[in-house]
């Protein structure tokens, strides 16, 4: 660790910020603890990272890799190998489980695109096929990661009446202004949601990877983004070319599919290319591990 009395004048003072910044992350999980696990009764399962592989959760993970029991990570199906390979890589370092989970079996992210993805009891299709825009983002959320989300509430909690399991977020206020209210901690069932991340800004996260080794997933350096999930109900104009500009076996992968989506019938020529919403209004609400596709939409209020 860098100390603050030999870094010069504005460096020393953010680092005396981040470190009091340390101290209140862990502060706030101790008192979710307290408030929804301990008060009630309840017994603490399991304390859970949710780790997308970007470099912002890296420091959320690196803070708390000796207090989490576990770190979970979405595999959508649709992301970029090297980011699962890294969250796979740096949980082993760090000594810390890892859960990774993936849809199942005829639910994953091309059976939603060809429209060949069922109910359960196979009465109707749960999507007419073709590629997301950003009105159905909240279905490629739901299946692509809420889902994986309750399967690892469902492993690490045995008894939903006297156990709790919290799952530690990277969401912070600052990121964009739909965040700005963004709860500390919730409970939600038997789990509890907490934002230790809360209070700090972009400068504050790039001061912890100067004070601390943490290590660096290439993949959000070059993308600005941790790769774990293209869906593309969010995609930018041009993004594609991007993505293929560092990872052109990813690009081929999507191009693949959109001459598959574009082979069925009934499905509507806009919806055939990815990313295809790129010019239209965004929703008012993302996912809750949507943080990249949040703040590229709805900016923090000192940039608007």
């Amino acid at each position: 660790m860098v100390i603050c009395s030999a870094l010069p004048g504005d460096y020393a003072e953010r680092a005396a910020r981040v470190l009091d910044l340390v101290t209140e992350s862990h502060a706030i999980l101790d008192e979710a603890i307290e408030a929804e696990v301990i008060l009630p009764g309840r017994a603490l399962a399991a304390v859970a990272l949710l780790y997308s592989g970007g470099n912002d959760s890296t420091v959320l993970s690196h803070m708390f890799r000796r207090r989490a029991t576990h770190a979970i990570h979405c595999n959508t199906g649709i992301g970029i190998e090297q980011t699962r390979q890294f969250v796979r890589d740096t949980c082993d370092a760090w000594g810390l489980p890892l859960l990774e989970y993936q849809p199942d079996p005829g639910e994953g992210y091309e059976d939603l695109v060809l429209g060949e993805c069922k109910t359960k009891d196979g009465t109707r299709t749960v999507w007419q096929g073709g590629f997301p825009g950003p009105a159905s983002h909240w279905l490629m959320y739901q299946r692509l990661k809420e889902r994986s989300l309750e399967k690892a509430r469902r492993e690490l909690v045995k008894n939903p009446r006297r156990e709790r399991v919290v799952f530690l977020a990277g969401r912070r206020r600052e990121e964009s202004k739909r965040r700005q209210d963004i709860p500390i901690s919730e409970r939600r069932g038997s789990t509890v949601w907490v934002s230790p991340l809360v209070h700090w800004t972009k400068l504050d996260l790039n001061m912890y990877r100067m004070m601390y080794d943490v290590p660096r997933n290439e993949v959000s350096d070059l993308l600005h983004m941790s790769g774990e999930c293209l869906c593309g109900a969010f995609a930018h104009s041009g993004e594609l070319d991007e993505i293929g500009m560092w990872f052109p076996e990813v690009r081929a992968e999507i191009e693949v599919l959109q001459e598959k989506v574009a082979a069925k019938p009934n499905i509507p020529r806009e919806r055939c290319r990815w990313g295809w919403g790129a010019d239209k209004e965004k929703p008012s609400k993302v996912g809750d591990m949507c943080t990249s596709c949040d703040a590229r939409f709805s900016p923090p209020q000192e940039f608007l």
